[in-house]
């Protein structure tokens, strides 16, 4: 602790007598002073916590990241010689890694509550998951989230935007097999035909079953302004909390994974009890799950904030809906598509704005109330997760050693 509560009364009490001996007390000065120093001392306790968290969340990155990589290198025989095993492996180790990460906000006090439909019975089924996007820590907040979903860390599949190629994360994210996509009316052809051409490529060869995107294409607050000037011009409606949605990606998934398209939609139940008894390919997706996330007082929370958890202990509130959106009723043409979709996020606009109104999200349909659900992280399986990153960090530090010694 930078400054403590005797230090702080001593140099007040000293500034109080020097002011005494002048003839006169300036009471103001001297509360100022004391709140000055008080916040110093808070300021100075959360620099200490941060840098420790930093220290820790570097030591994790230095080894775990390593590791992850050095055994799916090691695995690539199996990778030839039995593909889903590899792939198995690996989602383990992906999962792992997310766990990590929510690690680092559990520590600091950042929860989660759950609303909505329980979307664990879907984990095993193909589903496409809409998210509303605020800033970087809603990454985040999905890999804590999605933790106790079943096999659903470990087989999915994320679009983000192209930055997070440049993160300490980039790396694994690009083993495992996720979508980097690059925003702007220069580049959007060519990269949903590059989106296209990876899910041909990487989905059902590596056992994917769920994939995330976040359609508004980019955070709130950078298109907040340029939405609704969208809108106002084309007789959309006015959204605060969320932006128009854009099309490309969400249209590109449905056509690329949804099933035998019939009559302008992804499909019905006959064509994906046909395809499934056929066995010559997946059944394609199934549903759309669509998770919408909301911060207490609308303040969103960055990746930053994450890691060195300089900000009080927050619970972060995740709404579900699941089984309401067969991908049999979505359209799959341009303009129904694009009116599904903003429908979508209109009705989000509602969600957070209830939510911001009374502290909760409003009931599903016939119930008088909301429930909500706390989102626990297993304690064990973080503390065995810990234990091999450091046991991971000394094999690290053997072969290093080891090498110096070779060559001095």
């Amino acid at each position: 602790m930078l400054f403590d509560q005797k230090y702080a009364i001593s140099v007040l009490a000293g500034f109080i007598v020097r002011h005494l001996d002048r003839g006169h007390v300036n009471w103001a000065v001297c509360i100022s002073m004391a709140q000055l120093l008080e916040g110093a001392r808070k300021l100075g306790w959360v620099l200490v916590k941060s840098l420790l968290r930093f220290v820790f969340v570097f030591i994790n990155n230095c080894v775990a990241i390593p590791s992850y990589c050095l055994f799916c290198i090691l695995l690539q025989p199996l990778r030839i010689m039995d593909s889903r095993s590899f792939w198995l492996i690996e989602g383990i180790m992906f999962k792992w890694m997310l766990a990590m990460v929510s690690q680092w906000g559990w520590v600091a006090g950042y929860t989660v509550m759950e609303w909505g439909d329980d979307v664990r019975p879907l984990s095993e089924e193909e589903a496409m998951v809409i998210v509303n996007h605020q800033a970087t820590g809603d990454v985040c907040t999905l890999m804590m989230c999605l933790q106790d979903k079943g096999t659903v860390v470990r087989k999915m599949m994320w679009l983000m935007d192209h930055v997070f190629k440049y993160t300490n994360f980039g790396l694994v994210s690009l083993i495992h097999g996720d979508f980097f996509i690059r925003q702007g009316k220069a580049y959007r052809d060519h990269q949903l035909i590059f989106l296209k051409d990876h899910l041909d490529r990487y989905y059902h060869s590596r056992d994917r079953k769920w994939i995330v995107l976040f359609p508004e294409g980019g955070f709130l607050r950078k298109r907040r302004e340029t939405s609704q000037a969208f809108a106002k011009k084309n007789s959309l409606p006015h959204l605060t909390h969320v932006t128009l949605p854009r099309l490309g990606a969400t249209q590109v998934i449905l056509k690329t994974l949804g099933p035998q398209q019939e009559n302008g939609s992804v499909g019905n139940e006959a064509s994906m009890v046909n395809s499934s008894q056929a066995g010559s390919k997946p059944k394609g997706l199934q549903w759309v799950v669509d998770v919408t996330i909301a911060y207490p007082k609308a303040r969103p929370m960055d990746i930053q904030t994450w890691i060195f958890g300089y900000r009080p202990p927050t619970v972060t509130h995740v709404h579900y809906r699941g089984r309401v959106y067969p991908i049999r009723e979505v359209p799959l043409e341009t303009k129904p598509l694009t009116d599904w979709l903003y429908h979508r996020f209109v009705e989000k606009e509602d969600l957070l704005a209830h939510f911001y109104q009374t502290g909760a999200f409003p009931p599903p349909k016939g119930q008088k109330e909301a429930v909500s659900r706390a989102m626990t992280l297993n304690h064990v399986q973080l503390c065995v997760i810990q234990f091999l990153a450091f046991a991971s960090g000394y094999m690290w530090y053997s072969v290093l050693h080891y090498i110096y010694c070779c060559f001095f």
